[in-house]
């Protein structure tokens, strides 16, 4: 199977693109022109696809990996799944520490949907940050595209950025991981960012595999009095220059922006100065409108998720309580994706009217059916487990207004009669 966009410029998408698209309402022809345009990519792994972009759902995506001090990759392997049963649309494996490419191995294995990294977290923890060069990083893109990496993300700060960061004197500085890596990779080297000179290289192996790129944040906001000057928007126009060079050559293209820490009344002018200025899907990273709620970032993220969400983000990734405090395991994998996938459907509501599974959950509690409920919530063990074991819910006992209301409409209309 040749490049989607190939396919698309042919006329004639994969039957595997085409039945993605259907399922959420979009015929062959709007797929093909939004993929033409760069509003809508397809990550491939297999037989999985996953759409992302203009007129599709708001996708959600889930880190894992491990650390440079906490090493378990049984646990890895967990959350992965824990991420996939749980409705995650894409994971991201971010592991710094251990047998990585066992690890991602391993992930391959235990789930199917399309899988992310950052390539140079694997170099740097392979070769360390001082001894890297630009041929490490090459080598483990190349790696990883052969072992069917979906996505990449690439950090494109330059000189002009870097120069820009350290005049707004933020208090949090550069909170992008990737980011700072590839910056000090510049000072240590004296040299521009690797990803920009190899980029016509890196591009070849992107178009052999058709794998997305995915242009990274490293300006976002580490607090919400941080992230909105020049930088941000010096790297939002360069991204989208990369992004458009990118798609002349044959790559799909992501950007990410509008993510880290943004004020809530910020959140939704950012997102659309993103929309306005390139056509490609948004993908956020939060964002938290607070910085006061540690141990409590996945409800923050949910809040401000929504609202990029509605605004016409399109890809959002997940916060888990632990954001801020360690590396997450499974549990907190699983609550902050869940908050996040409630995120995603407050927006599709705004952006697109998606609402029936609200009605129907209405009218099953207007039913007084539980069972009902529980096989239509997003983790119905949680529901389960929070309803106890009273047939019916103990808020109100007898007390119930909506079975009070029923026996006195229902007393209403006999008398009526």
């Amino acid at each position: 199977m040749g490049t989607v966009i190939d396919a698309a410029i042919d006329g004639d998408l994969p039957d595997l693109i085409c039945r993605v698209a259907a399922r959420e309402g979009i015929g062959p022809d709007q797929a093909r022109e939004a993929v033409l345009e760069g509003s809508m990519v397809f990550m491939r792994r297999g037989d999985h696809a996953l759409g992302i972009g203009r007129d599709l759902c708001t996708r959600v995506n889930v880190n894992i990996g491990t650390s440079s001090t906490l090493v378990c990759p049984e646990e890895e392997v967990e959350k992965a799944r824990v991420a996939e049963r749980f409705g995650a649309d894409t994971i991201t494996d971010l592991s710094m520490g251990g047998d990585i490419r066992s690890i991602r191995e391993s992930i391959f294995q235990a789930t199917t949907v399309p899988l992310t990294t950052v390539p140079i977290y694997e170099t740097a923890a392979r070769v360390g940050l001082a001894g890297m060069t630009g041929e490490d990083l090459l080598s483990t893109i190349r790696e990883q595209a052969d072992c069917g990496i979906s996505s990449m993300v690439l950090h494109f700060v330059d000189r002009k950025i870097l120069a820009l960061l350290e005049r707004e004197e933020r208090i949090s500085g550069v909170v992008s991981k990737g980011g700072a890596m590839t910056c000090v990779y510049m000072h240590l080297n004296d040299q521009e960012n690797p990803f920009i000179e190899l980029f016509d290289e890196i591009l070849g192996i992107f178009r052999r595999h058709d794998i997305v790129l995915s242009l990274g944040n490293t300006a976002r906001g580490g607090g919400i009095h941080d992230g909105l000057g020049p930088a941000l928007q010096e790297e939002r126009q360069r991204n989208c220059a990369l992004g458009r060079y990118a798609r002349e050559r044959g790559v799909q293209v992501i950007i990410e922006g509008a993510g880290g820490h943004v004020r809530y009344d910020r959140i939704a002018p950012l997102v659309r100065s993103y929309k306005k200025a390139a056509p490609f899907p948004l993908f956020v990273a939060g964002p938290l409108p607070t910085d006061i709620a540690l141990g409590y970032d996945h409800v923050a993220g949910c809040a401000g998720a929504a609202a990029a969400s509605a605004a016409g983000a399109d890809y959002i990734c997940s916060i888990s309580p632990s954001e801020h405090l360690g590396l997450p395991g499974p549990d907190q994998v699983r609550e902050g994706l869940i908050a996040f996938r409630i995120a995603a459907h407050i927006g599709d509501i705004v952006k697109y009217g998606k609402d029936a599974p609200d009605k129907e959950i209405s009218l099953l509690r207007a039913g007084l059916d539980r069972e009902g409920q529980f096989a239509r919530a997003l983790d119905e063990q949680r529901a389960r487990e929070l309803a106890g074991d009273t047939p019916d819910c103990s808020m109100c006992g007898d007390f119930c207004a909506i079975r009070l209301m029923k026996a006195l409409m229902e007393k209403r209309r006999l008398k009526e009669r």
